[in-house]
């Protein structure tokens, strides 16, 4: 007998629940909270100083912000979720959120599939911004969320302007280099 016509199947069910899909998932949430650095380092008393020009200022920022990165989003997303705590189905609505976006744009590895045909990245990222922005203002907490990042994009602004950084190394091959410039 032969098979024309026929359509491949797979064994898994879909794609986005697929147990290697999982897993990686997993794996790739590991790897990025173990990039975030000691919040003793971060918070390190002796460690605070006024910056001495505006240069400075912005030399800080610019490497702070790429060394704390995953401090920083731990502490907007802290505060996010003690913007949202009075409004539990907004809460609900925005982890449901960020988990889709985890899914369907972050973690996935194999371009989604609608009936036969492929939908790109920048189709997803705009499907998922509208849904986002719409769910927003549905549940009445824009004026929330949008308190919240600015306290903390300004919390994240003083600390990388007032953070020394000539302790900081982002790698060993930065820390090599930095040792034999200075």
């Amino acid at each position: 007998m032969t098979n024309y016509g026929a359509i491949p199947t797979s064994s898994h069910g879909s794609p986005a629940m697929d147990p290697d899909s999982i897993s990686r998932a997993k794996q790739r949430i590991k790897d990025g909270l173990a990039m975030s650095r000691s919040w003793r380092v971060m918070f390190d008393l002796h460690s605070m100083k006024l910056p001495h020009s505006v240069s400075d200022a912005f030399s800080r920022i610019k490497k702070n912000l790429s060394y704390f990165q995953t401090n920083y989003a731990i502490v907007v997303l802290v505060l996010i979720f003690f913007s949202l705590i009075q409004h539990p189905t907004s809460l609900i609505v925005l982890t449901v959120l960020v988990f889709v976006w985890i899914f369907l744009y972050f973690f996935r590895d194999e371009p989604i599939k609608v009936f036969r045909y492929q939908i790109d990245d920048h189709t997803v990222l705009v499907c998922l911004s509208v849904v986002t922005i719409v769910l927003l203002f549905l549940t009445d907490v824009t004026l929330n969320l949008v308190g919240a990042l600015v306290v903390g994009a300004v919390l994240v602004l003083i600390h990388a302007v007032v953070r020394k950084t000539e302790d900081l190394f982002l790698d060993e091959e930065a820390a090599t280099a930095e040792t034999l410039q200075g």
